[in-house]
C-alpha cells in the first residue's frame, strides 16, 4: 500500500480520479447502450489492475465494449480471434529466422498481440486448453517465456477475454487457474426493450460514434496507484476474509447452502479482489474511505467465478451468484451484526 500524501494533494487528486471515471463513462456511453453497472465493473478491473471475464450469448456487444474501452484508454488495443485451431505461437509470438546483408542468419523474436496494453480475447472458451493455458503467465506475471527469454509485457496491461456460455456447441471450459486470474467474470444480460430500441436507434446507420480519448499510460498508472492508497478498516477487511472463508465448505464459517453444493471455494486472489475493488469503488462513489458495502457490492463479480461446485450443485444448477447470495446473507457485516 502507498503510503497517503497530504490531504489537500489527495483531496486533488481525488477530484481528478472522479472526473476521468464519470468521463469515462459518458464516452462509453455513447458506444454502449445500458449495461450501466457492466461499465462500471469494467473499468474498476482496469484501474484496479486487474483481467475481466464477460460471459454472455453472442450478439450482446461484449466485443463493442472492449473496443469502445480500449479507445477511451487510449493506450493501444491487440485482439486475438479465438478458434480450435488456435496455437500458443499465433497469440505469444515466435523466434524468426532473419538474415542480415551478409548471409549470416541470426533469430528474431517476432511479438505476438499479446504485448498490447489492452488485449481482446475473443471468444476464449472456443481456444484449446494448450492455447488457454499459454495465458496462465501472461495474466499473472506479465511477461512471456519463448525459447528460454522472458519478454516483460507493457504496463498497464489487461486482458478483457469473452466467451460464450458452455453449454453452447464448440465450447471448452476454462480451466480453474485461469479462471483465477480473472479480477472480475461479468455476465453480460440480454437488453431490455427500451435497449433494444435504443440499439435499433443507435446502429442502423452504418456508423460508430466518435469516442474521445480520456487517459493515457501514465495517467492510467496513476490512477491505479492512487487506488492503493484508500484506507480499509480492520473490521472491513476482517469481513472480506470471513466472506472468502464462508466460500469454503469446511471452514467452519460457511452456511449450510455451501456446505451442500460447494466443493472448493475462493482462494486468496479472491480476498485481494474484493479489497481492490472496493477500495475503488468507494472513490467512485465520492467517498474515502471503505466501508461493507463496497465489499458487497463487488462480491459477486469478484467470487462467482471462484466457487467450484460439487456433483449435487452442478445436479441441480446451482450457480455462483445464488451462492455468493446466500454468503452474503450468512455472513454478519460491521455493524449488521
Amino acid at each position: 500500500m502507498q503510503p497517503a500524501p497530504a490531504p489537500d494533494v489527495l483531496a486533488a487528486r481525488l477530484d481528478d480520479f472522479r472526473a476521468r471515471i464519470q468521463r469515462m463513462r459518458a464516452e462509453l456511453a455513447k458506444a454502449i447502450v445500458g449495461n450501466d453497472a457492466i461499465v462500471t465493473e469494467c473499468l474498476i478491473a482496469v484501474v484496479g489492475q486487474g483481467h475481466v471475464l464477460l460471459e454472455g450469448v453472442p450478439g450482446l456487444g461484449k466485443t463493442s465494449l472492449v473496443k469502445a474501452l480500449a479507445r477511451i484508454l487510449g493506450i493501444g488495443f491487440g485482439r486475438v480471434q479465438c478458434t480450435p485451431d488456435l496455437m500458443p505461437a499465433d497469440i505469444l509470438g515466435t523466434h524468426l529466422i532473419q538474415e542480415d546483408d551478409h548471409g549470416r542468419r541470426s533469430l528474431r523474436f517476432e511479438r505476438g498481440p499479446m504485448f498490447s496494453p489492452v488485449l481482446l480475447v475473443d471468444e476464449i472458451n472456443r481456444a484449446t486448453p494448450k492455447t488457454q493455458a499459454a495465458l496462465l503467465e501472461v495474466m499473472q506475471e506479465r511477461a512471456v517465456t519463448i525459447g528460454g527469454e522472458r519478454h516483460a509485457l507493457p504496463a498497464p496491461f489487461v486482458v478483457l477475454a469473452t466467451q460464450n456460455p458452455l453449454e453452447m456447441e464448440g465450447t471448452y471450459p476454462l480451466p480453474e487457474a485461469q479462471l483465477d486470474r480473472f479480477f472480475f467474470k461479468l455476465r453480460v444480460p440480454f437488453p431490455g426493450r427500451d435497449d433494444l430500441l435504443e440499439i435499433s436507434r443507435r446502429t442502423t446507420a452504418f456508423h460508430e460514434p466518435e469516442l474521445a480519448v480520456v487517459t493515457d499510460a501514465p495517467s492510467l498508472i496513476a490512477l491505479q496507484e492512487l487506488a492503493t492508497t484508500v484506507p480499509i478498516a480492520e473490521a472491513v477487511l476482517g469481513y472480506a476474509a470471513d466472506l472468502v472463508l464462508a466460500t469454503h465448505p469446511d471452514s467452519g464459517r460457511s452456511p449450510d447452502t455451501v456446505r451442500r453444493f460447494i466443493a472448493y471455494g475462493a482462494s486468496p486472489r479472491g480476498l485481494q479482489t474484493l479489497v481492490r475493488g472496493a477500495r475503488i469503488r468507494c472513490l467512485i462513489e465520492g467517498r474515502t474511505a471503505v466501508s461493507a458495502d463496497d465489499i458487497r457490492a463487488v462480491a459477486a463479480p469478484a467470487l462467482r467465478h471462484r466457487i467450484i461446485r460439487n456433483f449435487e450443485g452442478e445436479a441441480e444448477g446451482v450457480d455462483g451468484d445464488r451462492l455468493v447470495q446466500a454468503i452474503l446473507a450468512a455472513v454478519p457485516a460491521p455493524g449488521r451484526a
